[in-house]
């Protein structure tokens, strides 16, 4: 893999991937798994990056995994960074996903495309739950 077209992508967990329910885990949201699969066979690395710390973290990892996202690293820049608590816990990426941006959070298919830069192939398009997806 050349990681020198690839991205290092923060994901936010309550708002983002999941409908915001903290301290319990929110109905994941529209495409949000669908996303992270496709960013994950194109090659980005993702890092969960999240408020959730013990065992709340742990839910959520775990969650992520019972629909098939492994992050490359939790809560750090990668995974054999040792936290310092007398540093700033501000992680690295090249891209940051988070409800609470200016704008509020897009939906993922969206997020998708400003990622790829891809246009959607109308004829990809299906309807579900009332709304609409360029993902086969």
């Amino acid at each position: 893999m050349n990681f020198h077209d690839k991205l290092i992508i923060a994901v936010d967990f309550d708002g983002t991937i999941v409908e915001d329910a903290f301290p319990k885990i929110g109905k994941a949201r529209i495409f949000a798994f669908e996303t992270l699969k496709k960013l994950q066979e194109d090659g980005h690395r993702l890092i969960l990056w999240t408020y959730r710390s013990g065992s709340k973290l742990d839910e959520a990892v775990k969650f992520c995994e019972d629909n098939g996202i492994v992050f490359y690293a939790v809560n750090k820049s990668f995974p054999e960074e040792q936290f310092d608590y007398t540093k700033s816990r501000k992680i690295y990426a090249d891209i940051y996903i988070d409800d609470r941006n200016i704008g509020g959070v897009l939906g993922w298919g969206e997020v998708y495309q400003m990622i790829t830069k891809e246009e959607p192939d109308p004829s990809a398009f299906k309807k579900k739950r009332g709304l609409f997806s360029f993902f086969k």
